[in-house]
């Protein structure tokens, strides 16, 4: 477990922490948590209480929605928020590229370049959060306000 704690993705997303002031608490999962609901059994929280990393492709452009675990992202509703035509769920290559991270286990910062965050509102409802690390073994806990200052999102509904 020790050698999963120090992929560089993982340092990554506690040095962006870190520069955000907030100290990173990395813990390491037994088993993957690619899904809201693998990492909310693991972890003994709600479903809601997750926060989603997902990125799409607003017309070229990476978006990452921090969605809570309970939601799906009304695409068609966040695209005309953001005065775009389409907003596509991006592939994994496209992932990887601007994360620098792998599908299951993206965080919402330690990205190679800043992303355009938006966060979805209802996390503001749960006490305390829970965002991938990095790896689809690792998350942290953070709450709504650390969360959406930590990566300069935006809150809106998301569905």
């Amino acid at each position: 477990m020790d050698e999963i704690a120090r992929k560089p993705t993982v340092l990554a997303v506690e040095s962006a922490l870190r520069a955000a002031g907030v100290t990173p608490r990395v813990r390491v999962l037994p088993e993957t948590a690619p899904t809201a609901a693998a990492a909310a059994e693991q972890l003994g929280c709600p479903v809601a209480a997750i926060a989603n990393s997902l990125i799409f492709d607003a017309e070229g452009a990476p978006l990452l929605v921090l969605t809570s675990g309970a939601h799906r992202v009304d695409t068609g509703k966040i695209a005309a928020h953001l005065g775009i035509g389409k907003l596509s769920r991006a592939g994994a290559e496209f992932v990887r590229v601007h994360t620098g991270q792998a599908i299951g286990g993206v965080a919402p910062l330690g990205h190679p370049a800043p992303i355009r965050t938006l966060i979805d509102a209802t996390l503001a409802d749960q006490t305390e959060i829970w965002a991938a690390a990095g790896h689809p073994h690792t998350v942290f806990p953070t709450t709504f306000d650390e969360l959406r200052d930590a990566t300069d999102a935006e809150a809106v509904a998301v569905n």
